[in-house]
């Protein structure tokens, strides 16, 4: 099992155990079996979140319910919206238009739980 596989193995856990009110489901996806490219973590509105990481430190946390709201929210480290101060990390807060600065822990753990705590929070005002 490669590092990667291994890391999402434990986000996955971690969705799964300390975000059970919210989470339904976790699996990999695309790539290989042995090197899968996504995380993917359903929740009870239908919605998800893709969680993308690289050996090199780029990532990207996508939680995908415009289908449900009309909304995203993205935090990644794309090398675009040079004019923040957290440059390159970025928060795409409702939609791909609407871009704010990120610090987002570099920590996958921590920052999987800081995600999941804003989309728990995002979820009790439905």
């Amino acid at each position: 099992m490669n590092f990667l596989q291994q890391l999402y193995l434990k986000l996955s856990s971690i969705a799964l155990e300390e975000f059970k009110g919210i989470t339904i489901s976790t699996r990999l996806i695309g790539g290989k079996a042995t090197s899968p490219n996504k995380l993917r973590i359903n929740f009870y509105d239908e919605s998800f979140l893709d969680v993308w990481l690289s050996k090199d430190g780029d990532y990207s946390y996508h939680w995908e319910h415009r289908a449900q709201r009309g909304l995203l929210h993205r935090w990644d480290n794309a090398p675009d919206h040079s004019e923040l101060s957290t440059f390159p990390e970025h928060f795409h807060d409702g939609s791909n238009k609407v871009i704010k600065e990120s610090s987002l822990n570099p920590d996958p753990e921590k920052a999987l739980r800081y995600v999941l705590n804003f989309i728990r929070h995002e979820l009790k005002k439905l």
